[in-house]
């Protein structure tokens, strides 16, 4: 118990410090450390909070218990005690609290997504399964009031897409996907076999914060810029105007594309904020690989290649491979009803983190 005060008087020590600072003039004109002030100063904020309350606990508990050593009178002594079983019954879980929210939180977490879902193996079937997977996601950022803004797709040769990519904005949107990353392999007879065997496709889903400007000083001499015609569904403008975007990052040859706006200053002001996320992804895995030296994570791997979850429909199970948990209700989970396999991602890596901190 000690030590959790001394972890909650320095915690609150550090909150006054930052009010302090993001007041002071030359702070507010540094606008990098004052955005990164005021996002700690709101972090540390909720933590103070519980802290109060969970002091003015403990030093009811002592005056309760010195009133009991101290109080002959039986009706007195009577309240004091029903005071202090109270309190005693509240501390438990107050301190379970106190610890969740001390398990250190991925600075990323309250970023706004950009979220990109890529066929891989499988032809049409995996273009197919590229759809199902964007309306499930869709679905679910209904449900949570997360807002979406589709920023390029490429369409299948039959149906489906090779790829989309989108916007994802809303409370705590990279905290709540940041799981999704990896291979999705699907286990299905595809409408186009005859013979009524299952075939297996997969598809990659990265989930990238969205970069700010603070966070990658992007230099636009380095990007080689080209404008073409968009191709695909998106009505009669799509092929008048030379309105869609190609980025080339050259010292790193990553390569951005945005053709859903009409507008090319649009199309362009979406492909710098893909182009600026994926450099800071790239950077942030650096960061992943250099910390998973020292402690290896089962669920945030951080390799796009790993195999993460199967989605059977035989079967009618979901299995996400790095916790083992089935889910036994495939068709609700395909129209977004997802939060509890993300639940048990977050969970399992909290646990994680607690045993690192132990």
């Amino acid at each position: 118990m000690e030590d959790l005060i001394g972890k909650l008087e320095a915690i609150n020590y550090r909150f006054v410090e930052v009010g302090r600072l993001i007041v002071d003039p030359d702070i507010i004109s540094d606008m990098p450390r004052y955005v990164k002030l005021n996002r700690e100063y709101k972090e540390l904020e909720d933590v103070v909070r519980i802290y109060k309350e969970y002091k003015n606990v403990l030093d009811n508990i002592k005056s309760s218990k010195e009133l009991l050593a101290a109080e002959t009178d039986p009706e007195m002594r009577e309240m004091a005690k029903m005071e202090l079983d109270e309190l005693e019954h509240q501390r438990p879980a107050m301190e379970e609290e106190i610890r969740m929210m001390l398990i250190p939180k991925d600075p990323e977490d309250d970023k706004n997504v950009i979220l990109e879902l890529r066929a891989g193996t499988g032809g049409d079937e995996a273009c197919i399964f590229v759809e199902d997977i964007y309306r499930m996601y869709t679905m679910y950022f209904k449900e949570r009031g997360f807002q979406v803004e589709l920023i390029n797709s490429n369409e299948g040769s039959t149906k489906g897409y090779k790829e989309i990519t989108m916007n994802v904005e809303g409370e705590g949107v990279y905290g709540t996907l940041k799981f999704e990353s990896g291979v999705h392999r699907v286990q299905r007879v595809p409408e186009t076999e005859s013979q009524g065997r299952v075939h297996t496709s997969a598809i990659t889903v990265a989930v990238m914060p969205e970069a700010e400007e603070v966070d990658i000083d992007l230099n636009m001499t380095d990007v080689k810029r080209d404008t073409f015609r968009a191709s695909g569904a998106g009505g009669q403008h799509v092929n008048k105007t030379e309105s869609a975007i190609r980025l080339t990052h050259i010292p790193t040859g990553i390569v951005v594309e945005c053709q859903d706006g009409r507008s090319q200053h649009k199309n362009l002001e979406k492909a710098i904020t893909v182009l600026r996320s994926r450099l800071y992804q790239q950077k942030l895995e650096q960061v992943n690989a250099e910390r998973a030296e020292h402690r290896k994570s089962l669920v945030s791997t951080g390799d796009r290649s790993a195999k993460i979850r199967t989605y059977n429909y035989p079967q009618g199970r979901i299995t996400d491979h790095r916790i083992n948990k089935t889910i036994y209700n495939l068709s609700a989970f395909m129209n977004g009803d997802i939060q509890e396999m993300i639940d048990a991602l977050k969970l399992a890596e909290n646990a994680e983190k607690m045993k690192g901190e132990a």
